[in-house]
């Protein structure tokens, strides 16, 4: 199975300049985990910020969500892979690096984002297609 057939195209992204707070109510009306950052300028790369860095670095530090800005707990550099990349090696990154999201690149642009959530689904459907054809 490769990356594409798994992957979510459906990307929320928000300003680096944005409060933690705007990142939690958009995290929280979308129903997501995790928001692409984008570059502050053309020399920046895109970033990530989770529900889990939102935790760790904010709530449990009982830091005020609305003082502090996305970029500064967003995590940068990100793991990016291409969209025919097998799942297997996906799966070895995100161990390797203990991460729970890879970004899909294509042409210098986001095309995807692959989470273990995702990796799960589609070790599922993959195992119920085996089934079905045995």
């Amino acid at each position: 199975m490769k990356v594409e057939e798994i992957m979510n195209k459906k990307i929320e992204y928000i300003e680096p300049e944005a409060t933690v707070y705007d990142a939690i109510e958009k995290m929280v009306d979308k129903r997501i985990r995790s928001l692409l950052v984008n570059p502050k300028d053309e020399q920046d790369v895109h970033g990530l910020i989770t529900v889990r860095d939102i935790v760790f670095k904010i709530i449990n530090k009982n830091l005020n969500p609305r003082k502090i800005k996305v970029g500064e707990i967003t995590s940068k550099p990100l793991v990016c892979v291409a969209k025919d990349m097998p799942i297997e090696h996906v799966m070895a990154l995100m161990e390797k690096f203990n991460i729970a999201r890879v970004i899909v690149y294509e042409e210098k642009k986001v095309y995807g984002v692959v989470s273990l959530f995702d990796v799960m689904s589609g070790s599922l459907i993959e195992k119920a297609r085996e089934g079905h054809s045995a």
